[in-house]
């Protein structure tokens, strides 16, 4: 690509995606502009940019949402063109003629495709005019239950009721006999005018066992149209994929075909230009059978197993496309070669109901390999925080057929070590070992229905000893040579061990370790004694442990410790010993912490209140989820935040001192008798 085309392109976003965008520029001999806010300063993005602009504070709406700041960046810059990446501004209509006004290249489709494609029931009109099928339903404006009734049974049950406006699942109702429906329609009903002001409703025939599949495509300016092949995307929690691959492993071959030519023609209607992805539902029981959602106008998450089995570099082409280049190949030219798969790795904790987490990026391995292949936005010292979304990095695997690229990807995540930061990798793993996902017999609820079978791997007793060792030894490092402060544990008689207490999820344990570094025993509590031999190198640590050897990474911050083995990553916390004298500690006092980064929503109470358990005391809010922290005792508050403070995970946020609910009337026998 010429150079004299766009010789400057700003990035409108930000981690991996962003990483990935300048990847592709830097290959084309395109100088790349970055973004970023101030809680950005030190990301991956900002660095392997050519150069970046400070957009403005944390918030998005004040930085990445922001549309002058992003077009006056671009014209500061010399930037000839934008990429959006996804999310943020991609899907923006008012952002894309922005820039038009500016003078600067929107890389994406025009802003009448956006707004067309934005709105869903005018999307469904436009399509169905080039004979893309749509769900089955009733929808216009002024729908009376009577119509919607009389509808209901042409459509066939089960029917999905839906509001017209707004989203999030609210207001919609499913309705699998006629009987229920009149009721259903008086609830949506309430609950959409109460959500959004508006009580109008549709219907649409509800697919049994839907899955998600999605077809890529590309258009140019010049009236040619692509697809590149279909992507499954049925794996998914609370309708946020996790895993997506390529081709799906439903479709035959005629029906690849007819749901290609479907998202072509879906393109055509609304005269799309650039890389879009139109999404279709289809019923696991019946294959052939498709319907139109929607179509996303940007590029996807998921693009990269695409480009994995097509050899296609899909922002290259979106670079291309909008610098007015033309398709160079027909629709026979599009070879699908293998599988690829792709995982999408979570700042969040699959262990404790997927709460996002956060903190430093203290250490960092990624799978390598000519058939894997990492977008990721991290790297060592990355400060993970609570304003954006918590996707990380997406982790692909390529192979001649799926059940290889199935083993492909579950090796790359068992070479993928996040320390610092808890993530969602063992439990990626939890799922590609799931039999009905090796089948592939996939559909959009197999993923939420197998949560309750998942169970955060335990912290073995090797890990705690290998954890104490790390510590202890970092004594002997710290230690003079001399009998008295050497932590052997001699002394008149036996000697004495070292005590490291430390817990991992809800198992606490003391360790004991006697000896030296060449020659020791530990054991975990009260369990049997084992020789331990431990040697540190840097941030590598080796113990030989009742004769296994075994190595570790390890990182540290501040009381936690960070495990890098055979595994996976593990943390342990060191925590300190409770006072053994009674006026130290009043019994059952709490202290309240955060179990995510996140945003102070609300206090309930303040300093010197007298709470009952179960008050909600603190709320903190991270990625729209909030979390309640209750007082677990009767006792009296010392609140230690206040409403808009920013806080990390296990930042302490209140202690209640419990209060002794035997106590009687002051006027007790003592008194009445002194």
């Amino acid at each position: 690509m010429s150079n004299a085309l766009f010789d400057t392109v700003l990035i409108a976003n930000r981690g991996e995606i962003a990483v990935r965008v300048i990847r592709t520029l830097r290959r084309l001999g395109i100088r790349s502009v970055a973004v970023y806010s101030e809680a950005d300063a030190g990301a991956r993005h900002v660095a392997e940019a050519d150069t970046a602009v400070l957009l403005g504070p944390a918030p998005a709406r004040q930085s990445y949402l922001n549309i002058p700041a992003v077009v006056d960046a671009a014209r500061r810059t010399g930037a000839r063109a934008v990429h959006p990446g996804y999310g943020f501004l991609s899907e923006n209509a008012e952002f894309a003629a922005a820039l038009a006004e500016a003078g600067i290249t929107f890389i994406g489709p025009p802003a009448a495709a956006i707004a067309t494609m934005g709105d869903k029931i005018t999307a469904k009109d436009v399509v169905s005019g080039f004979n893309v099928p749509v769900v089955p339903g009733i929808a216009r404006p002024g729908l009376t239950d009577a119509e919607l009734i009389a509808a209901a049974t042409e459509i066939g049950y089960p029917v999905l009721v839906k509001p017209s406006a707004g989203g999030g699942g609210k207001g919609m109702r499913l309705v699998t006999e006629p009987s229920e429906l009149p009721a259903a329609l008086l609830g949506a009903r309430r609950e959409s005018a109460a959500a959004f002001g508006d009580d109008t409703l549709f219907l649409e025939r509800f697919v049994l066992r839907p899955r998600h599949i999605e077809v890529q495509v590309l258009a140019d300016r010049h009236g040619n149209v692509l697809h590149l092949g279909e992507r499954e995307c049925s794996l998914q929690r609370r309708h946020q994929k996790v895993i997506e691959e390529a081709p799906s492993a439903l479709l035959d071959p005629e029906t690849r075909a007819r749901i290609g030519k479907a998202a072509c023609d879906t393109a055509r209607s609304v005269d799309y230009v650039g890389a879009g992805t139109v999404e279709f539902i289809v019923s696991a029981d019946a294959p052939d059978e498709f319907f139109f959602m929607e179509m996303n106008t940007r590029l996807q998450v998921e693009h990269p197993v695409t480009e994995m089995v097509t050899g296609w570099d899909l922002v290259e082409w979106q670079v291309r496309i909008a610098a007015g280049e033309q398709l160079t190949a027909t629709q026979d030219d599009i070879v699908l070669d293998g599988h690829a798969i792709e995982a999408r790795v979570y700042a969040e904790d699959p262990g404790n109901g997927f709460l996002p987490t956060g903190g430093t990026v203290l250490d960092l391995a990624e799978p390598a390999g000519k058939d894997v292949r990492v977008d990721s936005g991290i790297r060592a010292g990355t400060v993970v925080g609570s304003d954006y979304d918590p996707m990380l990095a997406k982790i692909i695997a390529h192979g001649p057929d799926r059940a290889a690229a199935l083993a492909g990807l579950d090796t790359a995540l068992a070479d993928t070590e996040v320390l610092g930061v808890v993530t969602n990798v063992d439990f990626l793993r939890f799922l590609l070992h799931d039999d009905d996902v090796a089948a592939g017999r996939l559909d959009t609820g197999l993923l939420d229905r197998r949560l309750a079978d998942y169970a955060p791997p335990q912290t073995s007793d090797d890990e705690f000893v290998a954890a104490a060792a790390h510590r202890w030894l970092q004594y002997w490092a710290g230690s003079a040579d001399d009998l008295w402060t050497r932590p052997n544990g001699w002394r008149v008689g036996a000697h004495a061990p070292t005590v490291t207490r430390l817990q991992a999820h809800d198992r606490t344990e003391h360790v004991r370790i006697t000896g030296t570094p060449e020659s020791a025993t530990a054991n975990v509590e009260d369990g049997e004694k084992r020789t331990l031999a431990a040697e540190l190198d840097g941030d590598r640590l080796t113990v030989t442990i009742g004769g296994l050897r075994v190595g570790y990474r390890v990182a540290v911050d501040d009381h936690r410790i960070w495990l890098a083995g055979p595994r996976g990553v593990v943390r342990l916390e060191e925590v300190r010993e409770a006072p053994v004298r009674p006026d130290d500690e009043h019994s059952g006092d709490a202290e309240l912490v955060s179990p995510m980064p996140g945003s102070v929503v609300a206090v309930n109470a303040a300093t010197g209140d007298r709470l009952s358990a179960g008050a909600v005391v603190v709320v903190v809010e991270a990625m729209k989820m909030e979390h309640s922290l209750t007082a677990p005792v009767d006792g009296v508050a010392e609140v230690l935040v206040a409403v808009g403070d920013q806080v990390k995970v296990g930042q302490p946020l209140a202690r209640i001192s419990a209060t002794d609910t035997t106590s009687t009337d002051t006027t007790s026998e003592e008194a009445t008798n002194a």
